[in-house]
């Protein structure tokens, strides 16, 4: 008998004060931690600028973009996710950067796998979910979109 049960290809995403949660497909790739500057007056969440496949990306801290403070990896750990956007913005910025604290990790997660579990969200996550005892929070895309595009216009 087959097993029926759907499983979706996920990440977990290790920012400095949680771990993001992704279906695979929102990933267009990941790439050693390296940006330009961000330079004066940018936004707090704004970690500099990467040059990825000819075009200039936004690198959004997550934890900054989320009312906590800005932190960029060290020890050669940290990553940049390059995000593919689905929001309407996405023909003026059609990808956008998140900065990590370390290697994302892939899983394959069938529906009971997940639970939804009470927490406080800020204005970039949508909610807290534990997947197999582990806390992960599912991020509001489109909030870091709108960032992303604030940085591009």
């Amino acid at each position: 008998m087959k097993d029926k049960s759907q499983t979706l290809s996920c990440v977990m995403i290790p920012m400095s004060e949680r771990q993001l949660l992704l279906p695979n497909v929102t990933i267009a790739e990941v790439v050693d931690f390296a940006s330009s500057e961000a330079g004066a007056n940018t936004p707090d969440w704004l970690v500099g600028y990467l040059d990825w496949r000819g075009l200039t990306l936004p690198v959004i801290s997550y934890d900054a973009a989320n009312g906590g403070s800005l932190s960029v990896p060290g020890d050669n750990r940290g990553r940049i996710v390059v995000l593919n956007t689905i929001g309407e913005h996405h023909e003026q910025v059609p990808f956008m950067a998140l900065v990590t604290q370390g290697i994302p990790s892939q899983t394959r997660l069938t529906e009971d796998q997940i639970s939804q579990k009470d927490g406080e969200a800020g204005p970039a996550d949508i909610m807290q979910v534990e997947v197999d005892g582990e806390s992960a929070w599912i991020p509001n895309l489109e909030y870091l979109e709108s960032l992303a595009n604030q940085s591009h216009s």
